[in-house]
């Protein structure tokens, strides 16, 4: 009996830690697999775009600028659209939600019309017109293997 009250003690005693360890190993993994696939997207819109080694300097660091704006933006909207749906809300509360919603594609469309006219300076208009295609290319290559490997699981 004493034994397993030693034993009970000690688990309860490192679990805490244990716990804590296990979130920052998850944190650490999913940056590093965000960094990952940024890169896998630099590559894939690099060969889509056919962008030289002077474009690709100039570009990326205003793409990613433009994509952690848009990913915050994203962030805060889910983040809103979560607390309503996780309460019993007012229909004043799901009207303030729902017109974040909306916003959130008014505000997108700002941010990538501001980053339009940077893009400007370093790429071709043919290349700028060609970008949307390339992110919708590679949506949908991700998705593609996704359910690919969704599948065979």
């Amino acid at each position: 009996m004493k034994r397993i009250l030693i034993v009970i003690l000690i688990i309860a005693t490192f679990a805490p830690f244990m716990c804590v360890e296990a979130k920052k190993n998850r944190k650490a993994d999913k940056k590093e697999w965000f960094a990952k696939m940024r890169q896998h997207k630099h590559d894939f819109i690099e060969d889509e775009l056919d962008l030289t080694d002077e474009q690709e300097d100039k570009f990326f660091p205003m793409y990613d600028a433009m994509e952690d704006e848009l990913h915050k933006l994203n962030r805060e909207t889910r983040k809103l659209e979560k607390q309503v749906a996780d309460k019993n809300a007012t229909d004043v509360e799901y009207d303030a939600a729902s017109k974040a919603i909306i916003e959130l594609k008014k505000k997108e469309a700002d941010i990538e019309l501001k980053y339009f006219d940077k893009f400007k300076t370093v790429l071709s208009s043919k290349q700028i017109f060609e970008l949307k295609r390339a992110e919708k290319k590679f949506t949908h290559k991700i998705m593609n293997a996704h359910n690919k490997k969704r599948k065979k699981d």
